[in-house]
């Protein structure tokens, strides 16, 4: 089984923050890009309502996450937060008991690989 964590992320748009949001999504997807290379995947996807979004995320192992989370709270949180309301949290692999406890507030979900493969 791979060390690496992902995770999807679902959330809404709040009213009037649309333009703001996907300002936002440009601004974090180049920093994540440029300041963390133990992201493998950043992918923003919205749905055919243009409300909808999901925010599929995977990183090498549970120490690159835990960069990407310290970076986020520093630089970004706030801000995310007042434009989205996130619904749903959920984690795959085996992040480390850090990782857990940094997306506890989001209410995590947390799936364990017990089969399959990634290339």
């Amino acid at each position: 089984m791979s060390d690496a964590v992902s995770w999807v992320l679902e959330l809404s748009v709040k009213d009037g923050q649309l333009d703001a949001f996907k300002a936002l999504a440009r601004e974090m997807s180049e920093a994540t890009q440029a300041d963390e290379p133990g992201t493998s995947h950043y992918e923003w996807f919205t749905g055919d309502d243009g409300k909808t979004f999901h925010i599929y995320e995977r990183y090498a192992d549970s120490a690159a996450t835990m960069v990407h989370l310290g970076n986020f709270g520093a630089k970004f949180a706030e801000r995310f937060l007042a434009c989205a309301d996130p619904s749903r949290l959920t984690v795959y692999g085996d992040p480390s008991a850090e990782v857990r406890d940094a997306l506890a507030g989001f209410g995590a979900a947390h799936m364990t690989q017990f089969a399959g493969f990634a290339r």
